[in-house]
């Protein structure tokens, strides 16, 4: 059986994706899967996706979309609530990044297009934010997906599936018995450190960058 390592929330900090990728022993076998908000705060959005995808070339990796990825295809269309969000929440450190605005997805442009909503396993399903459990996974509103919070978080689900999510960040990994949080606020804070949650046939590891 591979192992699954979920990563979120990186949020530009490129030091701290390499700093937590250095203290996992990978197997050929694994599958990563990166489960958004790569972009925004940190100094590097760029210099973190290009990591990313070049991890791709050795181990099967799946990328999905978080809520800054979101805001910033939508910021693109014109659309001016999301264009706030984009400049408001730690836009213009990716801009600096990437030079300019329009470098972001003359660059990955590709890459953040291809970006899915979840992953769904037999065992687990990845997201970014959640999801609304009055709904089934096909009726969700996408916004729920990469924004919900309380809604999800602190109510039971009814998917057999363990949900492994970031977008709301906690001191430690938030975990019950049908949900695992892994965001700690990487980016937005300091000293937060970034986490990562090996799963390996049942058994739950925590990595965390430096």
């Amino acid at each position: 059986m591979p192992r699954y390592i979920a990563i979120t929330d990186i949020h530009g900090e490129r030091a701290k994706l390499d700093s937590v990728l250095s203290k996992i022993d990978m197997h050929p076998d694994d599958i990563f899967v990166f489960m958004g908000d790569y972009i925004d705060r940190g100094p590097d959005s760029k210099g973190v996706i290009d990591r990313i995808i070049s991890l791709g070339e050795k181990f099967k990796c799946i990328y999905l979309i978080g809520s800054h990825e979101y805001a910033y295809l939508h910021a693109r269309q014109g659309d001016e609530y999301y264009d706030y969000l984009f400049w408001n929440y730690g836009g213009p450190a990716t801009v600096k990044s990437y030079g300019s605005f329009e470098n972001i997805y003359r660059i990955h442009g590709e890459f953040l297009d291809s970006l899915k909503f979840y992953y769904l396993t037999d065992k687990y399903l990845f997201v970014h934010a959640g999801f609304d459990p009055n709904y089934s996974l096909e009726d969700q509103d996408e916004t729920d997906l990469v924004y919900i919070r309380n809604k999800f978080i602190y109510s039971k689900h009814r998917l057999p599936q363990k949900v492994i999510f970031g977008h709301t960040e906690f001191d430690s990994p938030y975990i019950d018995e049908g949900k695992i949080c892994i965001d700690l606020g990487c980016g937005k804070y300091k000293n937060a450190h970034l986490c990562a949650l090996i799963l390996d046939n049942g058994q739950e590891k925590f990595v965390y960058s430096d």
